[in-house]
């Protein structure tokens, strides 16, 4: 099998997150992933698992963990969904060793091309022999690749897999793991024809990775941090806590951070840590660092000890493309997959704090199934043009959908991404920002084009 034809049999399963409606609950079948995973010896079972879920910031947070742990020494594997440009970046596997060849465009220590067909070659037979005997239906392009991902992490001998939910948590196929610690990242209104109308239902899906376990010893329940939350979706997750017996921190009131100087300083559970710095931007970034310190010290928890130097070079090192990134100087241009209310919110706040420019140009497409008239709201005093524009992708809202949402602007419509990013060479001059956001199909496909340039 040739890497072409990986791609086109990884292709051939549906794929949810190209479906703007379906059924949530029928169509997201836990007990599916189980029984294929029974097939296959249960490798995420042989894994050392940090689980997060959210709203925004769980990919972050991710990040964080996963460069802390890098630099204590450990090998980390780490699944993230979606991806920007080549689904290949969702699993990664970084070793202790530094790869100093990865230039900034790339995702470093993801899955080869010639890695990925070895896993699917192998796994085909098994894969299309379940499919046609399965009692609960053929399994998902989402539930194939996290079994790929198992079993990778299993084979690179990963000390720890960090993984984050793909939709939701409850049903989600990452939901067969058994953590050592959990964390929740901000939770907030997205997907609610699927998750729900309220905040309450929506955390209900979000807390779902909160899962009775086994103690090893008396005093080894599962740890859960979770960031500050809107008082509906606290509620939740420490009655599920409860429920299970998990043992809750809550940054901001268990976990403490502020603002040092152009650092941070984290009042943890088990010491203080000052003059932390990290280079992604914005205040939510804050919070998701300091939710990952609060998953760091509760490896303690199994004799899992990490220094505060490992600590403060992880966070310095982490790099998190596509959120609030700067790929060129001149003119300025900022990627953002800021693709709900409060992530575009937050944009908007880190822009106007950490950028200065003469006019702001906004790239925006947005996904039909997305607060579209919020997000517009957020983002519409930010510019002073607008080039609206739509992803290849069958849940892309038609640009002219959005103008409504510009009345006053300085609107252009385009028929798809690269027309926008080559609009912005004629509209933007060398002062000026170019900010391209509102979906994480319409950043991957801009960072495409403008590095290939």
């Amino acid at each position: 099998m040739t890497y072409p034809e990986t791609i086109q049999y990884l292709e051939s399963f549906i794929n949810y997150e190209k479906i703007p409606v379906y059924p949530y609950k029928e169509s997201f079948k836990l007990e599916r992933i189980k029984d294929f995973l029974d097939i296959i010896n249960n490798p995420q079972d042989s894994l050392r698992c940090i689980h997060v879920a959210g709203t925004k910031g769980k990919g972050s947070t991710c990040a964080f963990l996963t460069y802390i742990l890098r630099e204590a020494g450990y090998r980390v594997g780490l699944y993230t969904s979606p991806h920007l440009s080549d689904f290949r970046e969702r699993i990664r596997v970084l070793n202790a060793i530094r790869n100093t060849q990865y230039a900034i465009r790339d995702f470093e220590g993801m899955i080869s091309k010639g890695e990925l067909t070895r896993l699917v070659v192998n796994l085909k037979p098994t894969i299309d022999k379940y499919n046609k005997n399965s009692k609960y239906g053929p399994l998902s392009f989402f539930e194939v690749y996290t079994a790929l991902a198992f079993v990778y992490f299993k084979q690179k001998k990963a000390d720890f897999a960090v993984l984050e939910t793909g939709l939701g948590g409850r049903l989600d196929a990452t939901n067969v793991v058994k953590p050592l610690v959990c964390a929740i990242a901000p939770i907030s209104y997205e997907h609610t024809q699927k998750l729900g109308n309220t905040l309450r239902e929506i955390a209900t899906e979000k807390a779902g990775i909160i899962k009775s376990q086994v103690r090893r010893r008396k005093s080894q329940a599962l740890i859960v941090i979770s960031a500050p939350q809107e008082k509906e979706a606290m509620e939740v997750i420490r009655n599920r806590c409860k429920e299970v017996g998990a043992k809750l921190y809550e940054v901001g009131k268990d976990v403490g951070f502020r603002v040092q100087g152009s650092g941070l300083r984290v009042q943890g559970l088990a010491g203080k840590y000052t003059d932390l710095r990290i280079r992604l931007l914005g205040r939510h970034q804050l919070i998701n660092a300091t939710v990952a310190i609060g998953v760091i010290e509760a490896l303690r928890n199994y004799n899992i000890n990490v220094s505060v130097d490992s600590i403060r070079k992880g966070f310095y090192n982490t790099v998190w493309p596509g959120r609030c990134e700067i790929i060129s100087k001149n003119p300025l241009v900022v990627l953002d997959g800021a693709q709900n209310v409060v992530s575009s919110r937050a944009l908007k706040e880190a822009i106007r704090k950490n950028f200065k420019y003469r006019k702001l140009i906004l790239v925006l497409g947005v996904s039909n199934d997305k607060d579209i008239k919020g997000i517009c709201r957020e983002l519409t005093g930010l510019a002073d043009a607008v080039i609206l524009t739509q992803a290849c992708s069958p849940r892309a809202t038609e640009p002219g959908t959005l103008a409504s949402y510009f009345k006053g602007k300085e609107i252009y419509l385009t028929n798809n991404v690269k027309e926008a990013v080559d609009l912005t060479k004629q509209k933007s001059g060398p002062k000026d920002l170019i900010l391209v956001t509102g979906s994480l199909f319409v950043v991957g496909e801009a960072r495409e084009i403008i590095f290939r340039r």
